[in-house]
C-alpha cells in the first residue's frame, strides 16, 4: 500500500513539474504572440509604408539572411562578438580576482576605475578607430571597452565579499594560496560573477552592431544602417528581429552555463526555501 501511494505521489509531482514546464512554455510564448497580432492589426490600418506588417517582415527576414548574406555580415559580427565577450570575461575575472584580494592595489586604483567605466564606450570609438584603423581589432577592442567593466567591478565585489571566517580557517589549516583561490575565493565570488557577464553580454551585443555602424563593411550593424540608408524598411526591420534572436540565443546559453557553474549556489538556495 505504501508503495503505490509513494508511486502515485511520484506521478503526480511529476506531472504537476510537466504541467509547470508546459504552462511556462507557453506563457512566455503568449506576450509575443499578443504583441504580433496588435502589430498585425496596427500595420493593416496604418498608412505609413516604415510601418510593415509582420508577415513583410518575415519574408524580407528569409530572403535577406538565409543566404550569402549570413556568411558575409552575419557570421562575422558572431565572430567578433564572440572574440569581445570572451576577451572581456578573460580580463575582468583576472584582473578583478588580483584588485579584490589586494587591497592597497584596490584604493589606489579606484578612482582611475570609476573614471574610466563613467566614460561612455560609443565614445572611444573615434579614438580607438585613430590609433588602430578600420579593422577589426579596433571592433572587438570597443566591445571589450564597454563589456569588461560590469564583469571587472562585479568579480571585484565578489572576491571582497569572501567570508573572512572561511579565510582565516582555510589559513590556519596551511591551504595554499591557489586552492584558496580555486576552492574558495572563486566559488565565493561566483555569483557576482556570472550577474557581471551577463551585464556584459548585453553591452557586448550593443556596442557590436554601434561598432559596425560607424566604419564597417560588412556586419550586422553596416547592413541595418544600409537599409535604413536605401529606405529598404521591411530589411532594415529583419535586422532588428535578427539582433533580437541573437540576444535570445546569448540568454539561453548564459541561462545553461549559469545553471552549470552554479549548481551549488542554486541547490542551496532550494534548500533553504524548502
Amino acid at each position: 500500500m505504501t508503495t503505490q501511494t509513494s508511486s502515485i505521489t511520484t506521478t503526480r509531482r511529476g506531472g504537476g513539474a510537466g504541467g509547470r514546464i508546459l504552462a511556462s512554455f507557453l506563457y512566455a510564448l503568449g506576450l509575443p504572440f499578443l504583441l504580433l497580432v496588435v502589430w498585425a492589426v496596427a500595420a493593416t490600418r496604418s498608412t505609413n509604408r516604415f510601418f510593415p506588417e509582420p508577415l513583410t517582415i518575415f519574408d524580407a527576414f528569409t530572403e535577406t539572411w538565409i543566404g550569402p548574406a549570413f556568411v558575409e555580415d552575419v557570421l562575422p559580427s558572431l565572430y567578433r562578438l564572440g572574440l569581445g565577450i570572451g576577451a572581456s570575461i578573460v580580463i575582468g575575472v583576472a584582473l578583478g580576482t588580483v584588485i579584490g584580494l589586494l587591497q592597497w592595489l584596490r584604493e589606489l586604483l579606484e578612482p582611475l576605475l570609476e573614471f574610466f567605466r563613467a566614460i561612455p564606450p560609443p565614445v572611444l570609438i573615434p579614438v580607438v578607430m585613430l590609433l588602430l584603423g578600420i579593422t577589426d581589432t579596433m571592433k572587438v577592442v570597443v566591445i571589450i571597452s564597454g563589456a569588461v567593466w560590469p564583469i571587472l567591478l562585479n568579480t571585484i565585489e565578489g572576491v571582497r565579499a569572501t567570508d573572512s571566517v572561511m579565510t582565516e580557517t582555510a589559513r590556519s589549516f596551511q591551504v595554499t594560496w591557489w586552492e584558496r583561490l580555486r576552492f574558495l575565493v572563486l566559488p565565493a565570488a561566483s555569483p557576482r560573477i556570472m550577474a557581471g557577464v551577463r551585464q556584459g553580454l548585453s553591452v557586448a551585443l550593443i556596442l557590436m552592431v554601434i561598432s559596425e555602424m560607424f566604419a564597417s563593411s560588412s556586419g550586422l550593424g553596416y547592413r541595418i544602417a544600409y537599409f535604413q540608408r536605401n529606405y529598404q524598411v521591411a530589411e532594415m526591420w529583419s535586422g532588428v528581429l535578427l539582433l533580437g534572436l541573437v540576444g535570445v540565443f546569448l540568454a539561453l546559453v548564459f541561462g545553461l552555463v549559469e545553471r552549470r557553474v552554479l549548481r551549488w549556489y542554486h541547490g542551496l538556495r532550494e534548500v533553504s526555501r524548502a
